[in-house]
């Protein structure tokens, strides 16, 4: 790796390309313009990007920079994964193959697999071995090109493992969100006494280490009134709100998220044209998870509409071992755009500026600009659109982080 505090040059870019408008989340017609640069730099010091422009343009640089040779390949903004659950371990292939073989995603649930069924396997490995499985999984991302992830907690549900779950993710440089409200573990009988757990025994530590935190609102989940009472108390304890909404069901998910401030509502598989409008009034953003939609074989989220309506949309991959073991957001960038009707621009500006303001990094990652983090992808393809174009194709993407070469 180049050390952070070298000076990099990334030189003679076929394409250097980026979301065009300013300010964020992008919406609307902004959300679909991007720059292109051709024959194009990018000069990187200290772990910002400290200028970039055509080759034309670039003054003198002195001989202690590291130069990359870029001939041949586009440079995007590093990827934002807003929305993943990388904190597990173990796997559910066989629950896989099980609702290959005709069973839902509810039937497993209710069952006792599904969530439950992680967080046996999660309690099992313990603060060690959570840790290694999100540092592996961390690495899997990377090389899909994501630089910047969020993960969320949740395959814990007690005390122990719900905050070596958060401290993991900070070890790894993730955006931890605390997602205690996930399902009701089975040593409660209800939600209401876990929850009085949660807001009493994991809240104020949890507090300390999470940004956000996170409710699975959906029947056979937990309610509006109870995903309310979880989410004030969060608040109140100085963490952003995000709320995992109308998944399967339209159970009051949106209106509470206006209600509160949060900053998204994730999933929307089931929003109608009410939601739409309720989003597109509001400043909640949307995180649309079309992998999930795909593996469970739900109605896609209605991403056109949104976008059309003014609504701030995202995109993000959903990462989790049961409906989306997927850490491609290039896959879903190629989702987005063939079942969404999003374009290849308004995909990419979802992954890199709106998913950054989802993580409140709007001001430093999602863009390639002086004085934003060196966070980008070099692409060994002739076109940018060549990131949702090649279905899951080889794209010889090598990220650099904070003016580094990430992959050795």
């Amino acid at each position: 790796m180049t050390p952070p505090h070298e000076r990099l040059l990334v030189r003679d870019l076929a394409q250097l390309v980026m979301p065009a408008a300013e300010g964020a989340p992008l919406r609307g017609r902004a959300l679909g313009i991007v720059d292109v640069l051709e024959d194009a730099y990018v000069l990187c010091c200290e772990g910002r990007i400290e200028a970039l422009g055509k080759m034309r343009d670039l003054d003198g640089v002195d001989h202690d920079v590291v130069e990359v040779d870029g001939r041949g390949r586009v440079a995007l903004p590093g990827l934002v994964d807003c929305h993943t659950h990388a904190a597990f371990a173990g796997d559910r292939v066989e629950e896989f193959a099980v609702r290959a073989a005709g069973a839902s995603y509810e039937d497993l649930h209710a069952a006792g697999g599904g969530i439950l069924s992680t967080v046996r396997a999660t309690r099992a490995a313990g603060e060690e071995g959570l840790r290694a499985a999100l540092r592996r999984h961390r690495g899997w991302m990377l090389h899909a090109g994501t630089t910047t992830f969020e993960a969320k907690s949740g395959y814990g549900l007690d005390r122990e493992i719900e905050l070596a779950s958060l401290r993991a993710i900070r070890a790894e440089g993730g955006v931890p969100t605390w997602l205690g409200a996930h399902a009701v573990p089975p040593e409660f009988d209800a939600a209401d006494p876990y929850l009085d757990f949660l807001l009493g025994e994991v809240l104020p530590e949890a507090a300390q280490v999470a940004e956000a935190a996170d409710v699975f609102l959906e029947r056979d989940a937990f309610t509006a009134v109870e995903a309310s009472r979880y989410l004030r108390a969060c608040k109140h304890a100085g963490l952003v709100l995000r709320l995992h909404g109308d998944q399967f069901t339209e159970a009051g998910a949106i209106p509470l998220a206006i209600e509160l401030g949060a900053r998204s509502v994730d999933h929307l598989e089931a929003t109608g044209a009410d939601g739409v409008r309720m989003l597109a009034a509001s400043d909640v953003v949307a995180v649309l998870l079309p992998v999930s939609a795909l593996v469970l074989g739900r109605p896609m989220p209605p991403a056109r509409a949104l976008v059309d309506a003014g609504a701030a949309v995202a995109l993000a991959t959903d990462f989790n071992p049961g409906s989306a073991f997927c850490e491609s957001l290039p896959l879903a960038c190629a989702l987005a755009c063939t079942q969404l009707r999003l374009s290849p621009a308004e995909a990419l500006a979802a992954c890199t500026v709106n998913a950054a303001h989802v993580l409140g990094r709007a001001d430093r990652k999602g863009r390639l600009a002086p004085g934003y983090d060196a966070d980008l992808l070099l692409l060994d393809v002739p076109d940018w659109r060549y990131l949702a174009y090649h279905l899951a194709g080889e794209l010889g993407i090598e990220p650099i982080v904070a003016g580094a070469r990430a992959i050795p």
